[in-house]
């Protein structure tokens, strides 16, 4: 559950052992602290309005070389999650939190610092207490949707985050080889969520489960709701359907879905050994919070789609709908399972998953359908391109292209980036730029991923140097004449048949 900092992963291996060490050898290289303990439980009240009460709570020790008379937390985010009543607790004493130092809010927006009283000497223990909760939150898509009878919390954004010390090989704080938590809600709820099921409990007309989370796990999530299942089949890879009505015909759906399933395991390796089957869930609180188009209608989860009620309107047989829930199934390798850093955000957390729906395409129908997804993609490229014509810095290169940059740029990067992976197969076989994309998801699921890590990993399956490659599509502007030539070519000969 930790991130760290991305590296070649030739050096995977040999970065792992020097991160485990940093934090967890019998003698501190930098200041920090440990996790000992770590428990959580989630709450959900139907309101109105509804709401969800979250409380952590912490054992930390420092385990660095020097006292410390602060720690820094990273929080929900007011607005997007609707954050409200924010109650921090150390020893048992409620202590203020404060913002941090202006140099550090830009890149450290959502963090608090909490100073202690007392210098916090070393080998010393301290038992931290946050509590806050969500309504109304302005996301609802892929963070986040709330809603009188389903709720759900993607993997990523509700946790606090303990930061490591601001100072030279600082660690991440250590996390305890396994942590608890709960989620309460009401009794006739569906639930989905990360860990083991270690025991539930009725109380009333609420349910408590409890679940278990090793080290190694990625981030918890939950999905839940007052949902009728209607399941595909009894077998492991079958298909779930959670909506909120039961479903009519939805067997074109099930095979469409399970070969894009099937797919994307075969070309990028299994998915968390815990996530047995895709999962497509109704959630009719769906909208996106600003132009974030991907979670307007379909947002993604670990193994699974949540989609809208205008969504599942276009019925199960639209392509539309289809190929959405594809993107989503994707994210699950190239968004959840990797971690990108911030400057290969774009790239590879958007980028990687469309590019992933180009192979699910392609097996799906054949090289046509290939061809005709690519040619699709170079119309979306030309379209953002006008479209952010009259804005001042039309077009970023991808590698320097920010999720928070304006939307025109982004859709630009983001579809050059799909076809920079399509660019790669074409030079260098599809079954080898696969191959390597699966060793990253193998190697360096649930870390913080770069292009230096994809690019060494591509180089190891292809046994070629991509630095011109990575560099003409990556750090320069525009579309590879000789890319566009190959495929707008062909479509136009094509289409004069």
């Amino acid at each position: 559950m930790n991130r760290i900092a991305p590296r070649p992963i030739a050096a995977a291996l040999l970065g792992l052992s020097l991160i485990f060490c940093t934090s967890n050898c019998g003698v501190p290289l930098a200041p920090g602290y440990r996790i000992l303990k770590e428990s959580r439980e989630v709450h959900f009240l139907p309101g109105p309005p509804p709401e969800l009460q979250v409380r952590s709570v912490y054992t930390l020790q420092n385990f660095g070389t020097t006292s410390l008379s602060f720690i820094d937390i990273t929080f929900p985010d007011e607005k997007l999650y609707g954050r409200k009543n924010l109650h921090v607790e150390l020893d048992g004493h409620e202590i203020t939190p404060s913002k941090l130092p202006e140099e550090y809010q830009q890149e450290s927006p959502n963090a608090l610092r909490l100073a202690f009283d007392i210098p916090w000497e070393r080998k010393q223990s301290h038992n931290l207490t946050i509590e806050y909760s969500f309504g109304s939150p302005a996301d609802r898509g892929s963070r986040i949707t709330l809603g009188a009878d389903n709720f759900h919390l993607g993997p990523r954004g509700w946790i606090p985050l303990p930061q490591p010390p601001k100072r030279v090989l600082a660690p991440y704080p250590a996390r305890p080889p396994k942590m608890f938590y709960t989620v309460r809600m009401p009794e006739n709820f569906l639930i989905l969520a990360r860990g083991r099921l270690a025991g539930r409990k009725k109380d009333g007309g609420e349910i408590e489960y409890r679940f278990e989370m090793r080290t190694g796990d990625l981030a918890p999530y939950i999905v839940a709701g007052r949902y009728v299942d209607s399941s595909s089949g009894r077998q492991p890879s079958s298909i779930s359907f959670w909506t909120m009505q039961p479903l009519k015909d939805d067997s074109a759906a099930v095979l469409r879905i399970s070969a894009a399933w099937s797919t994307l395991q075969t070309d990028f390796g299994p998915l968390d050994k815990n996530i047995a089957q895709p999962r497509v869930v109704e959630s009719p609180e769906l909208r996106a919070h600003g132009d974030d188009e991907d979670s307007k209608t379909v947002a993604s989860f670990p193994g699974g789609a949540l989609v809208s009620e205008d969504a599942l309107a276009l019925g199960l047989q639209s392509d539309e709908l289809l190929q959405k829930i594809s993107y989503a199934l994707a994210y699950s390798w190239f968004g959840d399972q990797l971690y990108p850093s911030t400057n290969s955000a774009v790239g590879l957390s958007k980028g990687l998953p469309d590019y992933a729906t180009v192979v699910v395409d392609e097996a799906h129908g054949g090289e046509p359908a290939r061809r005709k997804r690519i040619i699709e993609f170079l119309e979306e490229y030309d379209e953002a391109v006008k479209q952010a014509a009259a804005t001042p810095n039309p077009e970023k290169p991808v590698i320097s292209t920010m999720l928070y940059d304006p939307i025109e740029q982004r859709r630009i990067a983001r579809t050059k980036a799909a076809l920079f992976f399509i660019a790669l197969e074409d030079a260098y076989g599809e079954a080898l730029v696969r191959q390597g994309l699966k060793q990253v998801v193998a190697i360096l699921g649930g870390q913080e991923v770069g292009y230096d890590d994809v690019r060494s990993a591509l180089e190891q399956s292809t046994g070629k140097n991509l630095a011109e490659p990575f560099r003409t599509w990556l750090y320069n502007k525009g579309m590879p004449q000789d890319f566009r030539s190959r495929y707008q070519t062909a479509a136009a000969a094509s289409n004069s048949k």
